[in-house]
């Protein structure tokens, strides 16, 4: 993994009590393949779960479980290694971890830790989805966020207790690539942006819609790379089981006039509009009050009518932003894609295959970026990755766009 932000840098880990502790040894390996120095700091309710030599076997060095470690703590041991991080990670970050440091306590040696150190401190949580949505976990990240620690996800999924939703740690990868996100230039800085991610359905009757396959996943990656660059931005999200990006904003929907509604009212104050989302192209033309029954002769007829064609409405406003589009295909790719730029009036157009495993509810994805002025090509890799090298690519043309205009505008 060649991430060059986390060469040399100093990042001590903390690992705090829960079954996602186990996913910190990954962490630590990720970390120093990425060039990371990594120190370890366990609550003793972590070394329940793991025990310390494994983090000592692949760090390198010893691992500090407590505050009265005497042959640690008679050199002021603590003091010692909150100086020396340049980075603190906590992963997994319990519900009891992020309550006594949101409160300010420093009873264990982690918690001193986090008060002890002018470095900076991100947060990972992980626990049963119902203590996620609690009021008072919640109540404590607001707090966290508003004290400038960085909180990188949960992610969503079935959990351990066997509990499904918002609740999971990140995986190694994506906590190594949301820590060196951290160390990128913030080059959407000022920027308004708009994303628009997932499927919409569209109810036949009470029971049944039309929908797709969309997990969401990409434009929520987006989303998140372009408020890590910098970027105030807004996330119209179709029905999806995804947790919320640090710092954005989310507005849900569910069919594709109600995120029509959603991106129009957004759009006019947009610098930039990726329209991710998967929106269906028809609707039917009324929804049953009560659920249709089947017919003695086997069949039934759905009378279509066309959805609003929302970039062709944003393309049309007198002020319009950045527009970039998502082109989902099964066959010829460039071809589709670069008639779809033009119908669109496009400024760029993120194209890639779907079906046989592509594209759709997967974590892994490629590109192929294409403009009128030329092509480029982002080779499989994580989306969230692919999220941040296309969040790129629209600030340099939204700063080329911006100082043409300037010159004709001389």
């Amino acid at each position: 993994m060649a991430l060059t932000e986390l060469a040399g840098r100093r990042v001590l880990l903390g690992v705090t009590g829960g079954i996602a502790a186990y996913k910190a040894a990954e962490l630590v390996r990720r970390l120093a393949e990425a060039g990371a120095q990594v120190r370890v700091a366990m609550t003793e309710n972590a070394a329940r779960f793991v025990t310390p030599l494994t983090f000592q076997a692949l760090s390198g060095h010893p691992v500090r479980l407590s505050l009265w470690d005497e042959s640690a703590e008679a050199a002021m041991g603590h003091i010692e290694l909150a100086r020396w991080a340049e980075d603190i990670l906590i992963a997994p970050a319990s519900a009891d971890f992020l309550a006594r440091l949101a409160h300010g306590l420093a009873d264990d040696l982690l918690t001193t830790l986090c008060l002890a150190s002018a470095a900076p401190v991100y947060v990972a949580p992980a626990m049963n989805q119902q203590m996620w949505a609690n009021a008072a976990t919640q109540a404590n990240l607001a707090l966290l966020r508003s004290r400038g620690i960085g909180v990188f996800g949960p992610a969503a999924g079935s959990q351990a207790c066997g509990e499904v939703g918002a609740g999971r740690l990140l995986e190694a990868d994506e906590l190594v690539q949301a820590l060196a996100s951290t160390r990128r230039p913030r080059s959407l800085s000022g920027r308004q942006v708009l994303v628009s991610a997932g499927p919409t359905y569209e109810d036949i009757d009470p029971v049944r819609f039309l929908g797709n396959r969309s997990s969401g996943r990409m434009g929520f990656a987006i989303a998140a790379a372009a408020a890590e660059a910098g970027a105030a931005v807004t996330l119209v999200a179709g029905p999806v089981h995804l947790a919320t990006p640090a710092g954005v904003h989310r507005i849900d929907v569910r069919s594709a006039r109600q995120m029509h509604a959603a991106v129009m009212a957004a759009a006019a104050v947009a610098d930039v509009f990726v329209a991710a989302a998967a929106v269906g192209d028809f609707r039917p033309q009324e929804v049953a009050r009560h659920k249709i029954k089947k017919r003695d002769d086997g069949g039934m007829t759905l009378e279509l009518t066309q959805n609003p064609d929302i970039l062709a409405e944003v393309a049309a406003l007198p002020r319009r932003p950045l527009l970039v589009g998502f082109a989902a295909e099964t066959e010829h790719l460039e071809t589709h894609a670069r008639a779809k730029l033009e119908r669109k009036r496009l400024d760029l157009i993120a194209a890639n295959l779907v079906g046989g495993g592509l594209g759709f509810e997967v974590d892994d994805n490629s590109l192929t970026l294409i403009a009128a002025d030329g092509t480029i090509h982002l080779p499989t890799a994580p989306k969230r990755e692919l999220a941040h090298q296309l969040v790129d690519i629209i600030a340099q043309r939204l700063e080329r766009r911006e100082a043409t205009a300037g010159v004709a505008s001389a």
